[in-house]
């Protein structure tokens, strides 16, 4: 049996030019978990999610509205964007 090298989350997706890419890790009934890497100024617009939403930053600072308030989360920083509560 040929064991393979841990991968990190940051070596799962990588960043492309002017656009946002996404894969997701897990898909369930009660939600998913979804890894995202964003280029510069590349954002997602204001919606909703029936499921509370756990960012943790990889890399970089992302500006993150919940509600209308803007926070801005930072390299090994979360935050909880709760079901049902507009963000971007």
């Amino acid at each position: 049996m040929r064991i393979q090298k841990p991968e990190t989350l940051t070596d799962l997706v990588n960043y492309q030019p002017g656009s946002i890419v996404s894969k997701t890790l897990l898909e369930k009934d009660a939600g998913s978990i979804t890894l995202f890497a964003f280029d510069v100024d590349q954002q997602l617009k204001e919606h909703t999610s029936p499921f509370d939403a756990f960012v943790t930053i990889l890399d970089g600072e992302a500006e993150i509205t919940v509600s209308g308030e803007k926070f801005v989360v930072k390299a090994g920083q979360s935050i909880l964007m709760p079901a049902e509560k507009p963000h971007a």
